[in-house]
Parts: C-alpha cells; structure tokens; sequence
C-alpha cells in the first residue's frame, strides 16, 4: 500500500524535525531545501548534518531543490521557512499546490508592514479557504523532536475535521497531537512567546536569576492574552500548549533561539553581532515591530514588547529596558 505523500517546504532544524515526525507517522516525506548541498547530503548520508547533526533521518525521506519535484502528489503541504520570507516563496510555490491539498504552518511570526498572521498570508497567496489551513504550534523544540524526546503540540484549524485529519497524520510514538479550532489564538500564542524569549534572555545575559525571568514570563504571558482577546481568540488557548507551553519552552531552554539571541543582547553584544554570529533565524527579532504595531492597532498595552522592539532598534540598552519596566506606573494585577 502506497504511503500518503507529504511535501515540507524548508529543510531547517524544524522543517527537518518535523519532517522526521511525519515519516515516523507513516507517510512519505519529500523536503523542499533552498541549498542543493544541503538537500545532497540528506539524500546521500541520511543526515542533515548542517542542522541538525548526528540525527539520522529514515530512507522513507528524500530531498530536492526542485519545488515541483517535492509538490508533486503531495495532500498535505506543510511549510517551514522564516515568516518573512513566506511571501516570497509562496508566490512562486502557489500554482504547485494542488488544489484539494491542505496547507500546514509551522511558522511563528507576523508580516512586518502588512501584520499579517501566517496562516493570513497563505490564504491571500494561494486561495485556500480556512478548511484547507492548519496551523501546528506548541512547545517543539526542534533539536529535542529530531531525538524523539516526548513531546506534544496543537493542530489548528477551523475545520475540526481538518485538524483531526491532520492530527492523525502527524501523531507519532513521541511526538502526541491535540486539536484546536482557535487558529488565530495558536498563531499569537506561537509568535508572541518569541519576543517574550528575547527578553529572559536579555534578563539572564545580564545576570538575573528566577524571580526575573518568571515575572517577564508570567506578565508577557498576560501580554500576549490581552492582544489574543482583542483579535477574537479562544482565552483558554494562552492556557495550553500554543501559550503557556510554548513560552515555557521557549524561555526556559537553551536550545531556544530567540531566548539565546537574547542572552547574547544581556551580554553586551549588538543585535547586528549577534545575528552575525548564527545561522539560524531568530523569528522575535523580525516580529517584535510587527506584534508592537499590531497592538497598538487594536489598542493593546504590551510593555515587554515594546520594549523589546525599542531594544532591536537600538533605542535602548538592556538595562535601561528592565529599569524602564520596573519603573512604569504602579496598577492592579489584572488591570
């Protein structure tokens, strides 16, 4: 019996991760991968040596260059590039889609100057309706889904049908599924704990211990849920594993990129050194200006990010941040 086909569009350390989850699942995975050198090599070792090394990947994987070569016969099209590169591929990738093929975002981030929510860009991009859309957005690091370390994630999509079909394609031995219709609420949750990271980073880099990281994370945690209520979404999905699981994650590890980018801003070293010195995309350095213009269109306080998207600018220093923060008005908890 011929396995269901699944194209992901991005070889990174997720794309790769993911890709890995869905061949343990039972589908037959093809990998879309920007670099030829890269998509040879986990062709001919098994291996994605540049992202994630010493992992070996199963034959039931195969990597090319090609868009159409990957797209072809696929049903579920998952993609996982760095959002603000999502337009620019997509506009090339669309007509590749079948049309019956459910799209899937592993992406967190938001649209600088549109504002734009993935799962917004792709339904602008290719005309999917919202019953071909899913989002997958959880506390997932990459590094620790490829050693098939438990984990668990939520499938969002306005069709519960959708997502459950896409939950069982994805739900492996380690890596466990729930559903979700609130896409909008799984979305905010998913890009909003990166700046958040940034900023227990920043704390950490300068030195702080608990008591600071758990304030920054429990007040960006009611941050992201008065911007989630003003744009529609389900309160109970900060709650869950696309809030208040991601961010944990996200925060508390060192495998995280935003949390290390900001370790390394707390540190002394300049958001053009920092960038400079990794290859991996740091999606809260992008999207900070655009979840900061974001809630200042619905009317929402977000000091962290705010603050945070002052730092990227080069506005502020991370100490004048906290000092900032600490100084600010004094008001009820659940003002």
């Amino acid at each position: 019996m011929t396995q269901p086909r699944v194209a992901v569009l991005g070889a990174g350390s997720w794309g790769t991760a993911f890709s890995l989850v869905l061949s343990d699942a039972g589908n037959d995975v093809h990998i879309w991968g920007r670099r030829q050198e890269v998509c040879d090599a986990i062709n001919r070792s098994h291996e994605n040596a540049e992202y994630l090394p010493g992992i070996a990947l199963p034959d039931s994987i195969e990597a090319s260059h090609d868009p159409a070569v990957v797209l072809d016969g696929a049903d579920l099209v998952v993609l996982a590039v760095p959002s603000q590169q999502l337009r620019a591929n997509l506009e090339s990738w669309a007509h590749l889609i079948s049309d019956d093929a459910v799209v899937v975002s592993l992406m967190k981030g938001v649209e600088l100057g549109t504002h734009k929510r993935m799962s917004e860009v792709i339904a602008e991009l290719t005309g999917a309706g919202d019953d071909r859309i899913a989002v997958v957005s959880g506390p997932n690091l990459s590094h620790e889904i490829a050693r098939r370390e438990p984990a668990a994630s939520v499938v969002a999509c306005a069709d519960i049908d959708v997502a459950t079909r896409v939950q069982r394609r994805c739900h492996s031995a380690a890596f466990r599924p729930y559903t979700n219709t609130d896409v909008v609420g799984c979305e905010l949750g998913g890009t909003t704990k990166n700046v958040i990271a940034l900023a227990v980073g920043m704390a950490t880099g300068l030195g702080f211990g608990d008591n600071a990281k758990a304030t920054v994370i429990t007040r960006g945690l009611a941050e992201t849920g008065r911007l989630a209520d003003a744009m529609g979404a389900d309160p109970k999905t900060m709650s869950g594993l696309a809030g208040l699981g991601d961010l944990v994650a996200s925060c508390g590890s060192p495998l995280s990129r935003n949390r290390t980018f900001g370790e390394k801003l707390g540190r002394g070293m300049s958001v053009d050194e920092v960038a400079a010195s990794t290859r991996q995309v740091a999606e809260g350095v992008k999207s900070c200006e655009s979840i900061a213009e974001l809630a200042a269109e619905h009317g929402v306080d977000m000091p962290i990010v705010n603050h945070v998207a002052a730092l990227i600018r080069e506005e502020t220093t991370p100490a004048q941040m906290v000092k900032s923060l600490i100084t600010r008005e004094t008001k009820s908890e659940w003002a």
